[in-house]
């Protein structure tokens, strides 16, 4: 298959390895003067030199989307920067192809607004979590216009590359991986600013006990296991009083300039400054908690 790769940030890269890697031709556009440098760079981090055999570059949008099977973008988070970009490349891509955005929250409806319908049934969103070469996840949500076909298209297409697709059923802004990051790091954010917990000590409550829990089973089997021979029932009986008092006091703060600088400070001092041997040293692990949840679900 040929697959367009709008947008040559992180994700748009990672696309591109993970294709690849899985045998595609990838073109890879954006209009920055330097696309061939970033995306060489970007392929030799994520992956390897032999990659850029099936990798490709074009500058140009409607030159870049002719004759893929697939389009994926990864446009800047503004709307209506998504809708420009959607009406030149639905415009020049083929009839068939599959129109995939990875926003991370704007719905797939008023993505495809400016569409027609025959475009429009074709657009849907493919949200990955970064790094999508290392990540499985990808949330897919139709819009109002989607159809059921092209839904499927996308979650079979997804699955031949490794990927998990989770059908996300109401359009909800954020979707569902974020909504629920979101809320998490509503009370994390709440906890350090009231000085219960610096952000280095929230993480390793997290990364001890709650990363891998949920890494082997999510909220709801866990609790469900937790609950013994009662299941999940069982434990809400007994635990769910305690549990709606604590939902009555979570925290509800703002990301005021204040709050920002202070967990932002704290972060900073408690891990320093450079990412990238820390983002090196976080996608090896990753790697290594999904082969075994792989090992696991084979047993």
């Amino acid at each position: 298959m040929r697959i367009t790769e709008i947008g040559a940030g992180t994700i748009g890269v990672s696309w591109t390895v993970l294709l690849a890697a899985a045998g595609h031709d990838v073109v890879v556009t954006d209009p920055r003067p330097d696309l061939a440098e970033v995306v060489d760079a970007g392929v030799r981090r994520f992956g390897s030199a032999d990659l850029l055999e099936r990798v490709a570059c074009e500058p140009d949008l409607a030159r870049a989307v002719a004759g893929a099977d697939v389009v994926q973008e990864q446009g800047p988070e503004r709307l209506e920067v998504k809708q420009d970009i959607w009406a030149t490349a639905a415009a020049h891509a083929p009839a068939g192809a599959l129109l995939l955005s990875s926003t991370s929250g704007i719905l797939p409806t008023d993505v495809a607004a400016r569409l027609d319908d025959d475009a429009a049934a074709r657009l849907l969103v493919a949200h990955p979590f970064n790094p999508p070469h290392v990540l499985p996840l990808v949330e897919l949500v139709a819009g109002e216009r989607t159809t059921r076909d092209n839904v499927t298209r996308a979650a079979e297409f997804l699955r031949s590359v490794g990927k998990d697709p989770v059908e996300i059923h109401k359009e909800v802004y954020g979707f569902v991986g974020n909504r629920l990051q979101s809320a998490l790091f509503r009370e994390a954010v709440s906890l350090v600013r009231d000085g219960v917990v610096s952000p280095a000590e929230l993480d390793r409550v997290v990364t001890g006990a709650l990363g891998p829990r949920w890494a082997t089973g999510g909220p709801f089997l866990s609790f469900h296991l937790g609950g013994g021979d009662g299941g999940l029932r069982h434990l809400l009986e007994h635990l769910g009083p305690g549990m709606a008092r604590r939902w009555a006091d979570l925290g509800d703060p703002t990301l005021d300039p204040d709050t920002v600088e202070a967990i932002s400070t704290a972060t900073e001092d408690a891990y320093g400054p450079s990412r990238e041997a820390l983002t090196s040293a976080r996608d090896r692990a990753e790697t290594s908690v999904l082969a075994a949840r792989s090992q696991m679900e084979e047993s």
